[in-house]
């Protein structure tokens, strides 16, 4: 990763074009700051793809943790039949 670029907003509104292909091409994002405080970023869009990826997995594996830590604890599964049924899938 390189530095970390922060661009003001009324520059980035000026030079857009110039804000996205910096993101895009070198796979960090770009602040857009106002009053000297980052308020937002560009980011590439395949990158923010693989972000949001990468989340989701991680929400998925912290469910699971907790599922498992539930039926250590003695919590009772809960059969298929009802998993389907709230779902809709029954």
């Amino acid at each position: 990763m390189g530095a970390t670029m922060e661009v003001r907003v009324s520059d980035a509104r000026a030079r857009l074009a110039d804000v996205v292909d910096e993101a895009r091409v070198r796979h960090d994002p770009v602040y857009l700051t106002r009053r000297g405080r980052r308020i937002a970023a560009v980011i590439d869009a395949d990158d923010l793809d693989t972000l949001i990826a990468a989340a989701e997995d991680l929400a998925d594996i912290n469910a699971a943790r907790a599922a498992r830590d539930e039926m250590a604890a003695g919590a009772a599964p809960i059969p298929w039949k009802q998993v389907r049924a709230d779902l809709g899938l029954a």
